[in-house]
């Protein structure tokens, strides 16, 4: 039998990927918010040194007052955002990084508490990061041809 200590406590992570296979990530001990997705923006400007399409899935941060300010302050005049339908992980490439993550480089894992999980899931990461091929084909899944 299986004790489990259940607790509030969680990591919260968001990541975008790249057509040339390119991963980026930010994790955080809290909820994300509007400010975590500007801030996220911040950082993929600067990762990518390019100009940005940004697509989005339909969560509220990403079209909160937050962002909608960011953008509209000329908090970037190369990043453009388009919103994927509703319900729709079935065409958001980055729904490939997370089914990569949970059934392939975490499968059967048991951590002990959120130090560990932190640890596991940035080793996770970190290898998924090293394999560009991978990152590409979940571009291919989703049906996207960028």
């Amino acid at each position: 039998m299986l004790k489990v200590f259940q607790t509030r406590d969680h990591l919260s992570e968001v990541s975008g990927i790249t057509p040339r296979g390119q991963l980026a990530t930010m994790v955080r001990d809290s909820p994300l918010r509007g400010a975590q997705s500007v801030r996220f923006l911040r950082h993929l400007r600067r990762y990518v040194a390019e100009r940005l399409l940004v697509i989005w899935d339909g969560s509220p941060i990403h079209r909160g007052a937050a962002v909608k300010s960011f953008l509209a302050q000329g908090g970037s005049p190369a990043i453009h955002l388009e919103q994927l339908p509703a319900y729709a992980p079935e065409l958001n490439p980055d729904e490939g990084v997370w089914q990569h993550l949970k059934h392939v480089e975490m499968r059967n894992l048991c951590c002990t508490d959120l130090e560990h999980l932190r640890h596991e899931l940035n080793s996770a990461t970190v290898r998924l990061h090293k394999q560009p091929r991978l990152i590409q084909s979940f571009f291919a899944e989703a049906g996207l041809d960028i």
